[in-house]
């Protein structure tokens, strides 16, 4: 019997997969407990329809971020700080300080888990900062470092 799955089924199928199983199993287990629903050819439609808005769903994420994307190459996010001599800070700026200061002057908000800072800022001055804004689309924050 054929079978769409509904929800992931260890050892036997995945969710939206269509998938020959046996018909005791299908009819006394999957079926039963809502994990999989019969292949007929409308449900094999709604599954294609399915598919198609969330491939639609994930080209519009994909566009907003290239739009976010290039809105961040034309700002410059301004963290002002206390410093001492040679340019060195008391302290240093994370990418928690970064996605406030960049929330607070440009009203944009982003999950300071996206902004990749390997090593906080230590020093005054310009930094380059690449932000992952979708797992196919890397932006950058230009972020200057002043003295308050």
């Amino acid at each position: 019997m054929k079978v769409i799955f509904i929800k992931d089924v260890k050892g036997k199928g995945k969710k939206g997969e269509v998938k020959n199983v046996s018909e005791g199993y299908a009819r006394n287990y999957l079926l039963k407990n809502n994990l999989a629903i019969e292949a007929t050819k409308g449900n094999l439609k709604g599954l294609e329809a399915q598919k198609k808005k969330e491939e639609r769903k994930e080209q519009e994420l994909v566009e907003e971020a290239k739009q976010l994307k290039e809105k961040l190459t034309k700002i410059e996010v301004k963290v002002k700080t206390k410093a001492g001599d040679n340019g060195r800070l008391f302290g240093s700026i994370t990418s928690k300080n970064v996605a406030e200061e960049l929330e607070k002057s440009h009203q944009i908000k982003i999950d300071k888990r996206k902004i990749e800072l390997d090593q906080p800022i230590r020093s005054l001055g310009y930094t380059n900062i690449p932000v992952k804004l979708h797992p196919e689309v890397t932006g950058e924050i230009k972020v200057h470092v002043v003295e308050a």
